[in-house]
């Protein structure tokens, strides 16, 4: 079990996958990896195998491997290729009794490869205004790449702390936090203690709710420069997101320095993908926020996907699928 374990572990990280799922089917277990690609089954097993797979990596996460049925987590760190890979499960038993894990690899830093450098170019230099940069997009759209990408490159000689949940890639030049409901550690508790450190960089995770927006707004406003995420469609849809957690207008308009938007799209003929980014900033973002003016809310976007089907970076059939963001 030992050699499956690592045969699978080897190709997942090989591939950069950010998860192994391993679920239970009809006549066994089925091995699953995400990649920026989207899902790739890897390998079918016997109910027998799966369960020896699950009870192994549990064993090795200090896991309870009697309890099947309610959820659990774990931990554990493995090398790659001289590279330290940190390895998070959760595994949760389903209605029929079959017992599932799902486990996160934490790489350290890697950054996007970007269709237009000018996009990254134009956030960086946004940072000097310091306040709050908030990027939106679905999850593996490598929002927290461009957090990590962002803070390292103008981090330099500044503490850079971070609150997730969970740690997504490990750097060792930030202070690092991690949201613990067991331990009734929560989002708003770290942000607290997150201000009483003084960080000239914050990086939150994801703004979901109304007192961690809240606090988010305060540090930006109190002279922080804080990158976070948040869950919108699109990068001028951001505002609606806040102002529905209870952000002023006035607020936004006193710390909100830039808004974005990406995606991880497939480049044209090769096994590969590449971010691509809609930002709103500075007359644009100022008339979002006092007129509710959302008319450039694609316009961008979707100029982008134009200029790259023209170079031949993506297909057409990628600016089709990706058109409404």
């Amino acid at each position: 079990m030992n050699e499956m374990s690592e045969r699978i572990l080897e190709e997942a990280i090989e591939r950069h996958a950010s998860d192994i799922f391993i679920f239970p089917i009809i006549n066994g277990y089925e091995v699953k990896i995400r990649t920026a690609m989207g899902l790739d089954k890897i390998q079918e097993l016997s109910r027998h195998g799966g369960r020896e797979l699950l009870n192994y990596f549990k064993f090795q996460a200090q896991m309870d491997i009697s309890e099947r049925r309610r959820p659990q987590v774990g931990a554990y760190q493995t090398e790659f290729k001289r590279k330290k890979i940190f390895l998070r499960f959760s595994s949760v038993g389903e209605f029929a009794g079959a017992e599932s894990l799902v486990v996160r690899l934490i790489y350290g830093e890697k950054n996007n490869n970007y269709f237009l450098p000018e996009q990254f170019n134009l956030i960086k230099k946004l940072t000097n205004q310091r306040g709050l940069i908030v990027t939106s997009g679905p999850t593996g759209s490598g929002k927290t790449s461009t957090m990590y990408e962002l803070a390292q490159v103008i981090g330099k000689n500044k503490v850079v702390m971070t609150i997730e949940d969970p740690v997504e890639v490990w750097n060792p030049d930030f202070l690092q936090t991690q949201v613990n409901l067991i331990a009734g550690i929560t989002y708003p508790d770290l942000l607290k203690a997150a201000l009483r450190h003084r960080p000239d960089i914050l990086i939150i995770g994801e703004i979901r709710d109304q007192e961690t927006a809240k606090i988010s707004i305060n540090a930006a406003l109190s002279g922080h420069l804080v990158l976070a995420t948040i869950h919108a469609k699109t990068a001028l849809q951001t505002i609606s997101r806040l102002e529905g957690l209870g952000i002023t207008k006035d607020e936004l308009s006193n710390c909100l320095t830039a808004v974005s938007y990406q995606r991880l799209l497939p480049i044209k003929d090769k096994n590969d993908v590449a971010c691509l980014m809609d930002i709103g900033y500075g007359e644009m973002l100022n008339q979002a926020i006092t007129n509710n003016d959302k008319r450039g809310n694609l316009h961008d976007w979707q100029n982008s996907l134009n200029q790259l089907v023209k170079r031949g970076k993506i297909s057409e059939k990628t600016q089709q699928l990706f058109e409404e963001g």
